[in-house]
């Protein structure tokens, strides 16, 4: 099991850049999969992006590439996100979940743990 804490939402202007923080604790072993998404209302959970904890092999959603990075610092055992240039369509509730085996993939149901989640919003 393992538990996950998101941080460092809040409001933003347009053009504007956010970096959240997922701290894992628990039992995460060597190789797993840890990834962003979001979920704004009325609306599917989107998945963001992806890092496996080993190879730090990287993996995103097309409406971020090139806006938003996934890194991870193993030592602090804390996923995070840097989003630049935002967007109003960015707004939604972000999500950090972990998955057991170290490989990328998309899907919610394809994680085991999931974070509280932390509101961002983009003003125009």
């Amino acid at each position: 099991q393992v538990q996950l804490v998101e941080s460092g939402g809040g409001l933003v202007q347009a053009g504007g850049s956010l970096r959240l923080s997922c701290a894992a604790s628990g039992r995460t072993f060597s190789s797993f999969v840890m990834g962003w998404f979001r979920q704004a209302p009325g609306k599917e959970r989107e998945f963001v992006a992806g890092i496996t904890s080993s190879e730090g092999i990287t993996d995103y959603g097309d409406s971020v590439k090139g806006r938003f990075t996934i890194s991870r610092d193993s030592a602090k055992n804390t996923v995070y996100l840097q989003m630049n240039s935002l967007r109003p369509e960015d707004t939604a509730v972000y999500y950090c979940a972990h998955g057991d085996l170290g490989y990328l993939r998309r899907r919610p149901d394809e994680y085991d743990d999931w974070g509280q989640g932390t509101q961002v919003t983009v003003s125009s």
